[in-house]
């Protein structure tokens, strides 16, 4: 078996790659992992916390894991449907065992995934899902309880006002006066992100927000702005806000429709915290992908950035080992470790709005303080990725850095999951970008010939 656990999560086709066994395996070798034994010291059960988004396979799925768990001897709360971040937090409130969500992120209805935080609303570290994946493929390890030892599973109704209260106690300000149309990608944040930003004081209008099983990210959400921008010029809306099927992710769009993605908000978010003496160090932590122009925009500021390879779970890595209190994607993932253990789309879009509210700024004038340099990333298919560590092929991206100086870069990184060879480079100008991205490529490909 291949490593059963991704970047984030376990996730493939609903019923295909991802099957109701292989969620009952997960499930169970989970609570041998993440749970204290049945009827140990405290002689209780332990318990988990379960929710899920609104895809079709999330009923099938998520009966699969709560007999998984219930059969290893572990209570279960059912929040529903609830974003991640939602998950997460009702974990470390509810002082669960660990989580379990099933969601797909931004991939089509098909797909599903298994999500899984420890106690507190952790995400798992390698070894820990290095020992889950042990069991899975050993089921005759899992202990099986008997009698008042087996789980019981109940519904937690509360859940979902709990999240907002937790989220509405995060307001550094009231958004009264702010006029916002949220796109929720017919995903997890149908009903709480709307309901969020109309308890802190906005005029929310809701697209995409009608849920059915079977229409979470169709051409909708933070991977499709058009309907999002057209619908702002329609309300004559302050701003736009799009999630992503389970809500962890944020993007923006101006009042004029311009879009503003997870370096601009961050950039944003970290300048009014170190406004606020909560921009711990005055350090930003973002990844590999981030726009030189978030770079350069903290360093007039006086802000540190920190980088660490792509993957939110990297960033929090970071986040957590240094006690640093804001960090994130391009993407729209950002962390704000005060308020959430994981990238939380609603939250960061009611401090983007507070911001604005507090300031008095459009979202334009706010976003303007990074001004993202061109860019261009091109995929290069190869027989070999160790093509990246050619010599020819260091040559050239050293020779191109050269070139480019202070007002560009140039990141070239295999993928984890295809024959490519990511070439991407930034500078000045877009034809300059364009230029030199296809001399790096010639010199990859040149290396690596299929």
């Amino acid at each position: 078996m291949g490593r059963l656990f991704g970047t984030d999560g376990v996730r493939g086709l609903a019923n295909a790659e991802l099957t109701p066994e292989l969620a009952v395996a997960v499930a169970v070798s989970a609570a041998h992992v993440l749970a204290p034994e049945p009827d140990g010291p405290t002689g209780r059960r332990p318990v988990a916390v379960v929710g899920r988004d609104p895809r079709a396979s999330g009923d099938m799925l998520e009966a699969a894991v709560v007999a998984g768990l219930c059969s290893a001897g572990t209570d279960v709360l059912r929040v529903g449907v609830l974003p991640t971040p939602a998950v997460a937090h009702l974990v470390a409130e509810t002082g669960a065992a660990f989580g379990v969500v099933l969601s797909a992120s931004h991939n089509p209805m098909p797909d599903n995934g298994i999500k899984l935080f420890a106690a507190g609303g952790q995400k798992l570290p390698d070894d820990v899902e290095d020992a889950i994946e042990r069991l899975v493929a050993a089921p005759d390890g899992w202990r099986r309880p008997r009698g008042a030892a087996i789980g019981r599973a109940v519904d937690h109704a509360a859940g979902a006002d709990r999240y907002l209260e937790h989220l509405l106690g995060s307001l550094p300000h009231r958004l009264d006066g702010v006029k916002v149309v949220v796109d929720c990608a017919n995903g997890a944040a149908s009903a709480v992100s709307p309901e969020a930003y109309r308890r802190a004081g906005a005029e929310v209008i809701a697209i995409h927000a009608e849920p059915n099983g079977l229409n979470i990210n169709a051409d909708c959400g933070s991977t499709h702005l058009e309907t999002l921008i057209a619908a702002v010029a329609e309300h004559g809306a302050d701003l736009g806000i799009a999630h992503d099927g389970d809500a962890d992710r944020c993007l923006a769009v101006t009042a004029d429709g311009t879009p503003v993605d997870g370096d601009q908000i961050m950039g944003i978010l970290a300048l009014a915290m170190r406004e606020s003496g909560t921009l711990t160090d005055d350090v930003l932590v973002v990844t590999v992908m981030s726009n030189l122009g978030l770079h350069l925009a903290m360093r007039e500021h006086g802000i540190e950035v920190a980088t660490t390879a792509v993957g939110d779970r990297y960033v929090l890595e970071l986040l957590r080992s240094r006690g640093l209190s804001l960090g994130g994607e391009q993407s729209g993932h950002v962390v704000l470790p005060r308020h959430a253990t994981t990238g939380d789309g609603t939250l960061t879009a009611l401090q983007l709005m507070a911001r604005m509210a507090a300031t008095g700024a459009s979202l334009a004038e706010l976003a303007a303080v990074v001004r993202p340099l061109p860019q261009v990333l091109l995929n290069v298919r190869v027989a070999d990725k160790a093509a990246a560590v050619d010599t020819v092929v260091r040559d050239s991206v050293a020779s191109a850095e050269r070139e480019l100086g202070d007002s560009g870069r140039v990141l070239l990184r295999p993928s984890g999951t295809e024959p490519l060879i990511r070439v991407m480079v930034e500078a000045a100008t877009q034809p300059q970008a364009a230029e030199t991205a296809e001399k790096i490529a010639a010199a990859v490909r040149a290396a690596s010939p299929i």
